[in-house]
């Protein structure tokens, strides 16, 4: 049995700056990891964690048990943000939290395939509810969109190769396991390519982790639905694990601090648009040394921070970015 530790806990604190009152949105509960700090910060205040994982929600329900009514558990996808906000914190939240990492119990105990270092049958559904199994899309999939996977949602180089490779092996045999996928990766990357530090299939399991499900299409809706129901003076936090999910976090909050929102070749201002969101964090915060040496599966982590403007309740952000 593995000891979950929250990563990046004292700058996600610090970032969040949490009030005994105030209503906070964990979109991410995990194990409750974070969410059992938070709500240690909480006297008359509430946090609503969301999990889509069934079972790792039970996890989170029995870690969090002694916080009474304070803590309320939604099993649902954070891409519904919004309905669930408006279901259980009537005038929106005052802290809202991110921490897009995959869990260290789907990688060690899941058995769903997300690791190979075990013979474990290809899954990768965080929500098993979803009709798309990684094994579906290695099985099924043409060279052409496997390649455009691996390359779009894990930036590897030889994405091609590898799917040439995935749909050479599929011929002989249908791949049903971890273990045979991350084979098939090894021999598809050249010896003298594999990276030093992780294992030569990890950006293959990554991609297909993320598109089986859909994790970066949702996360800028989310990202905007969450400023939208945040509270004036109230603060998003969000800790990314790898480029293309930081590159959307820092994208979307660039565009929420800006006034101006009409295409740039337009002589002037027709949207009317006023800055929504402080960034608070003008380059990604990161673990230290010490955090990296007690758990090394931090050292990719980044976090941005935000405080929404007083009088930033207006025009909604669609309405904006669409009206000129």
């Amino acid at each position: 049995m593995y000891v979950h530790n929250p990563v990046m806990l004292e700058q996600a604190l610090r970032s969040l700056d949490i009030r005994p009152s105030d209503r906070v949105v964990d979109c991410t509960l995990g194990e409750g990891g974070h969410a059992q700090h938070f709500l240690q910060k909480l006297t008359n205040g509430m946090l609503l964690g969301i999990e889509q994982d069934d079972e790792i929600l039970k996890r989170a329900k029995e870690r969090l048990e002694s916080f009474n009514k304070k803590f309320i558990p939604v099993h649902d996808n954070f891409s519904n943000l919004k309905k669930i906000i408006e279901n259980n914190f009537s005038g929106g939240a005052d802290r809202i939290f991110f921490d897009l990492g995959i869990s260290m119990y789907h990688i060690r105990e899941s058995g769903r395939g997300f690791s190979f270092s075990g013979d474990e049958p290809l899954d990768m559904r965080l929500d098993r509810t979803r009709a798309l199994s990684a094994a579906d899309v290695v099985n099924r999939f043409c060279r052409k969109k496997l390649s455009e996977i691996i390359w779009a949602y894990g930036e590897e180089r030889f994405s091609g190769r590898i799917a040439l490779y995935i749909l050479e092996a599929r011929e002989k045999k249908r791949i049903t396991s971890s273990i045979e996928l991350a084979d098939i990766v090894k021999k598809a990357v050249p010896r003298k390519y594999w990276p030093k530090r992780i294992h030569p299939a990890t950006k293959t399991f990554q991609a297909i982790r993320i598109f089986v499900n859909d994790e970066i299409d949702i996360l800028e809706n989310a990202l905007r639905d969450a400023v939208d129901v945040l509270k004036p003076d109230g603060r998003i936090c969000v800790i990314s694990f790898h480029s293309l999910e930081d590159r959307v976090v820092k994208s979307v909050f660039n565009d929420l601090k800006r006034d101006c929102r009409c295409p740039p070749d337009f002589p002037v201002c027709v949207c009317g648009g006023k800055k929504i969101i402080k960034v608070l964090t003008r380059k990604p915060l990161m673990p230290d040394d010490r955090e990296i040496d007690q758990n090394p599966s931090s050292r990719s982590a980044r976090l941005r921070c935000a405080r929404k403007l007083d009088g930033a309740n207006h025009q909604s952000q669609k309405e904006m970015r669409y009206s000129a």
